[in-house]
């Protein structure tokens, strides 16, 4: 389960690597070394109406368009790849509303006896990676539009570093 990451790219960089054509507008994004749920943080999707990539700052936690309270977000942080097409929360995005979301690495917890341990699981060439996720569009009560987005996951597995990924204690 991610639920921390780091994304200390430079936005230019980001564009770059996503192919973001260089006249969309560029977001103002700090380096965040930390990102957790709930934080506002880059995202790579298609702009239909223009026909390209766009690169957008959502909430990190899906608050499903029919949802009546922010709240919900929390809960969505993550969505199970397996089911995610069958979900009431991710149903529609998934058919419609599909994204990345660029990160230099994410976190994952080890356990030891009562303790736990972070580690960042990342490229091994320390390279921009993406996590696959979903985006929302929903609208508070009083009418303020809010962005959000999930990050996809398959069932936790060991992280096993290979010659493209790389465990490294934090």
């Amino acid at each position: 389960m991610c639920g921390r990451a780091r994304l200390s790219s430079d936005v230019s960089e980001i564009k770059l690597v996503f192919s973001i054509p260089p006249e969309r507008p560029t977001p103002n994004i700090p380096a965040n070394w930390n990102a957790a749920p709930t934080e506002d943080l880059p995202v790579v999707r298609y702009d239909a109406r223009a026909g390209q990539r766009s690169l957008d700052v959502m909430r990190w936690g899906l608050v499903p368009f029919w949802a009546k309270d922010i709240k919900v977000g929390f809960a969505n942080i993550n969505a199970k790849a397996e089911g995610i097409d069958t979900k009431p929360a991710f149903r529609e995005a998934f058919v419609r509303r599909r994204c990345l979301i660029p990160f230099d690495c994410f976190y994952e917890w080890k356990k030891l006896g009562k303790e736990r341990e972070p580690y960042a699981v990342g490229l091994a060439d320390r390279r921009l990676m993406a996590l696959a996720g979903l985006w929302e569009t929903w609208r508070s009560p009083a009418g303020e539009r809010i962005r959000s987005f999930t990050i996809s996951r398959r069932s936790r597995t060991n992280c096993a570093p290979s010659s493209t990924t790389a465990c490294r204690r934090y």
